[in-house]
């Protein structure tokens, strides 16, 4: 029984230095001293993987606070097109800022000149600005509006 139990730790000892001796040699190469890749797929090792660490804030925009009206309306608009708006459409246009909803714009519209909006479309124009079109209620007209404001 002693002889049986020498002779099996014999065995594990060579199976042992057995192994430590191609862990020590490493993965197996190729002809041209390349590892030999015996899987279909190729994947990548993990490499250290570093916190980003950025050189200026990721959020830039700033908030419009939202009873700033004067910050919201600009300034009114005066084309040949927007004078064409008041007269056939009752509807004023003004330049708003770039942040601004259309929700803050009929507030603004509303505490500047006290008039009530009906709705207000909003566009972004090629040079970046954005133009708000302001379309009145009928109990005001968007003639006398511009008078009162300085347009006409």
């Amino acid at each position: 029984l002693v002889r049986i139990k020498k002779k099996k730790e014999s065995i594990m000892a060579g199976k042992a230095a057995a192994v430590a001796k191609t862990l020590k040699g490493g993965a197996k190469k190729g002809k041209n001293g390349s590892r030999i890749h015996k899987k279909t797929h190729f994947y990548r090792t993990k490499t250290l993987e570093l916190r980003r660490n950025g050189k200026y804030a990721s959020k830039v925009t700033q908030v419009i606070p939202k009873d700033d009206k004067f910050k919201i309306i600009k300034s009114p608009l005066t084309t040949e097109s927007a004078m064409k708006k008041i007269e056939d459409n009752n509807t004023l246009v003004f330049l708003v800022d770039i942040l601004a909803n259309k929700r803050q714009i009929k507030n603004a519209v509303k505490e500047l000149y006290d008039i009530k909006a009906l709705k207000v479309n909003t566009l972004v124009r090629p040079d970046g600005s954005k133009k708000a079109y302001v379309r009145l209620t009928a109990d005001y007209d968007a003639l006398d509006v511009a008078n009162r404001i300085g347009i006409i």
